[in-house]
């Protein structure tokens, strides 16, 4: 049986199923990304509520995991050389899960850097810009009376979402005609952006189609439907 107890977040989550990966998340924009990659991939997990009302991602269980206090986090029991690893970084665990399986990532080295590099434009762009639309538009930050916060990343919001229109003006996917862990990547948080932080009209969502119709075949997916409701 697989031995999970040399991890400290164990102590704080135990695995009822230790010979599968462990998830550690909410479903916020970052971690349904890694539900609804494992959902795509196939393979057995265990997810646990890390629960941000009791301060779980300031625990010493969960910092020994992940170092950030962010979600989300793994430990796979089946890792690289059959040794158990811990992840956290959301963009990470995707590229990880990927590789570990062989799906949802092209195969050569030309269109696997290609995919990388629009991976990175999540991370560095896209999460971090439409997040604190979210704040200063739908959190605690709308209290401010000083608006230019929010103006600032509602123009790089257009910006961000005119690229990826023009990316898939001939495009299905974001790679192309297949699926990938870019999708994944991305269109939870264009997701969040309209539907959760309601900020179709404040960035005029409606100016770009072509995003909006690949969202649209995303949330048809049904891996995509179930990744979306683990721990929610």
């Amino acid at each position: 049986m697989t031995d999970l107890s040399r991890f400290p977040i164990t102590a704080k989550w135990p695995a009822t199923h230790p010979e599968r990966l462990q998830l550690y998340s909410l479903p916020t924009p970052n971690g349904v990304k890694v539900s609804i990659m494992l959902e795509e991939v196939g393979l057995d997990y265990e997810a646990h509520r890390v629960n941000f009302d009791t301060r779980d991602q300031h625990s010493s269980e969960f910092l020994s995991l992940s170092p950030n206090n962010k979600i989300p986090a793994i430990l796979d029991p089946d890792g690289p050389e059959g040794q158990p690893i811990g992840l956290f970084e959301s963009g990470t665990i995707l590229l990880y899960l990927a590789d570990k399986t062989g799906q949802l990532v092209p195969q050569t080295p030309q269109a696997y850097y290609q995919a990388l590099q629009w991976l990175m434009f999540q991370v560095g762009g896209v999460g971090p810009m439409f997040g604190q639309i979210g704040y200063f538009h739908f959190f605690a930050g709308k209290e401010l009376e000083d608006k230019r916060p929010l103006q600032r990343y509602v123009d790089e919001a257009k910006r961000l979402l005119g690229v990826l229109d023009k990316r898939l003006e001939q495009r299905e996917w974001i790679m192309g005609e297949d699926y990938s862990v870019v999708d994944i990547a991305i269109l939870p948080w264009v997701r969040n952006l309209v539907y959760r932080y309601d900020a179709g009209d404040l960035v005029e969502f409606a100016n770009f189609p072509h995003v909006d119709r690949t969202l649209q075949a995303f949330l048809e997916r049904p891996a995509v439907q179930r990744g979306l409701k683990v721990l929610a």
